[in-house]
């Protein structure tokens, strides 16, 4: 199989919005509690990775004094999504709130990714040059795979519901 060609970092990360985009719609094709509980968990997992490589190189990348306040904002939506997580993770797909908090969560995740792709994409492009955001990309990429290898990130999300990501 051929490896895929970079992109840049801004790249990846709407392509991760794209793929739980999509898992938020196989989840609501879902007819058994059993699958609901398979996509749920895919959906975790792919939010808890896409968090974390945000935070860890994306944020501080991007952090500059016209990003600094959008980036907190954000920081914070992630803590209200892995909060949300988290209190899935606890409750059975036949719960009568799960399909609820499900989309609540999507709610909250698609709102986040207005925000993202709408006003923090483009001040982080006119702020990092190609170079810069294609390293930046590798530098996820590696986390990613780090994350995934280990398995089950999703795993680490109730331990991350104190408080927002530093930035």
């Amino acid at each position: 199989m051929q490896n895929a060609p970079p992109m840049s970092a801004i790249e990846k990360l709407k392509s991760d919005h794209r793929a739980v985009k999509q898992l938020f719609e196989d989840f609501e094709k879902a007819r058994t509690a059993a699958k609901k509980r398979d996509i749920f968990e895919e959906i975790a997992d792919k939010l808890a990775v896409h968090a974390t490589i945000e935070e860890r190189h994306f944020y501080p990348a991007a952090k500059a004094k016209n990003t600094e306040d959008m980036l907190l904002e954000a920081a914070e939506e992630h803590l209200s999504v892995k909060r949300l997580i988290s209190d899935l993770l606890e409750l059975a797909p036949n719960d009568d709130t799960f399909d609820a908090k499900v989309k609540v969560l999507q709610e909250q995740v698609e709102h986040h990714v207005k925000e993202e792709e709408g006003e923090l994409f483009p001040a982080v492009k006119k702020l990092l040059d190609k170079e810069a955001l294609d390293a930046l990309e590798q530098e996820m990429m590696a986390t990613e795979e780090e994350l995934m290898e280990e398995g089950d990130p999703r795993e680490a999300v109730p331990g991350e519901t104190e408080r927002a990501a530093p930035i």
